[in-house]
């Protein structure tokens, strides 16, 4: 490994470990985003808040530490960048500072591609989109743009970025088992419920 790829490494673990939903609603004095609902610092969970404001501020930053840790590291190449935004990834849902208990990892998946392959994104946006308006689940719309992206992205010809998303994507499906789960017994919340 170089060095640049081991600084890319660790810069992007660093900033993906920033636990914004945390710092967010701490700041707004809504105390421990971890102490409500699923317990973990992402943006659908300081939803539960009740304030959309926080909630889409938390998925704004959690998405761009992923964009920045690609396209600054990305300077020193595309290797360099794949590091970055793959360790930036890693720091959100493992976050040293919060025992490695961090978020699902979604937002900065999203904000990676946009950083890797601006295409890509709009892939899985769109893909999410469909799939959310057929069915209203959030977590099977996430899951199914991750299988969708590093096919895109074979398909396409970008296949060491495909092969660092096939990897990212796999990550998600374990981060959400729960999520399978009360799917497969039909108990996952839909979009727009109170459950």
């Amino acid at each position: 490994m170089t060095l640049n790829i081991i600084a890319a490494l660790a810069f992007g673990y660093l900033l993906g470990s920033i636990p914004f939903g945390l710092l967010i609603t701490r700041a707004a004095g809504l105390g421990d985003v971890r102490n409500i609902g699923s317990g973990n610092i992402g943006a659908t969970n300081v939803l539960r808040t009740g304030r959309k404001s926080l909630a889409a501020l938390t998925l704004l930053l959690d998405a761009l530490k992923g964009t920045a840790a690609a396209l600054i590291a990305g300077r020193f190449g595309l290797e360099a960048g794949m590091a970055a935004g793959f360790a930036a990834f890693i720091g959100h849902i493992f976050p040293v500072w919060l025992g490695f208990k961090g978020g699902k990892g979604v937002a900065t998946y999203i904000g990676v591609l946009l950083g890797l392959a601006w295409q890509a994104a709009l892939v899985f946006a769109g893909v999410w989109i469909v799939v959310a308006l057929l069915t209203r689940y959030s977590s099977l719309s996430a899951l199914v743009a991750t299988i969708a992206v590093p096919v895109f992205l074979w398909a396409t010809g970008s296949t060491e970025i495909a092969a660092v998303l096939v990897v990212m994507s796999v990550i998600a499906w374990i981060k959400h088992r729960a999520n399978i789960a009360r799917l497969l017994a039909g108990t996952e919340s839909r979009i727009g419920s109170k459950g």
